[in-house]
Parts: structure tokens; C-alpha cells; sequence
């Protein structure tokens, strides 16, 4: 198998590129590596929360949306990703399904004014 740019490297190097990608709002480029990186570590929340923001912002929210269910079922009270499924959610046109994601996430933030 052929080694790309995008899954060379230890998994901490490849984390560093797909952050360095991500921050210059490269995020096609950041899913790719993070792609691989989420396969490696399913277990870890940060890459496959930065893969979902990669996707989110890249307008794969399809793909954004799998990855923050994922997240929030095995972490129920993650905030962020909470948000984030609802803030998805709205941008594909599905309000009824994102609200109470979006005040699940408040409530979790202590923001119980927006609730």
C-alpha cells in the first residue's frame, strides 16, 4: 500500500497536520487526514470532533452529523458536540430535530436563561 501525504506520520504528526489544515480553513484536507486518524483511535474525542467540524465546514454535513451522534453516544453530556449535532442539524433544515440537542447543550454549558 502507498503512503500519502495524508496518513503519513505518527498518529501525534498526523493530529498536528490535520490541525495546521483545519486552522488555515483547509478542511477538506484536515477530514482526509483525520479520516484515518479517527479509523486508528476510534476511541478519542478530539479527532473525530475536529473531523466532524472538518466535515461541518465543508459542507458534508452528512458525514459531520454521523460523526457527532457517534460522539454523543458514547459521551451523552458532551457539550460541544451536542451543539454542534444541533447547529447540523439546523443547517440541513431539520429545527425540530435540533432543538433539543441545542438546549441539551445550554443546559450543559449552565446556560439556563436560553432554555
Amino acid at each position: 500500500m502507498e503512503t500519502t501525504y495524508y496518513d503519513h506520520g505518527t498518529p501525534a504528526e498526523r493530529w498536528e497536520r490535520a490541525r495546521m489544515f483545519f486552522d488555515a480553513r483547509d478542511y477538506a484536507a484536515a477530514a482526509r487526514v483525520l479520516d484515518g486518524l479517527v479509523e486508528e483511535v476510534p476511541e478519542q474525542t478530539g479527532p473525530r470532533l475536529l473531523l466532524a467540524r472538518s466535515y461541518y465546514h465543508s459542507a458534508q454535513l452528512r458525514r459531520a452529523e454521523d460523526e457527532l451522534r457517534t460522539i454523543v453516544e458514547r459521551d451523552p453530556v458532551e457539550q460541544y458536540a451536542r451543539l454542534m449535532l444541533g447547529r447540523t442539524l439546523e443547517r440541513q433544515g431539520r429545527h425540530a430535530e435540533a432543538g433539543p440537542h441545542i438546549r441539551l447543550a445550554s443546559a450543559l454549558a449552565g446556560d439556563f436563561d436560553t432554555l
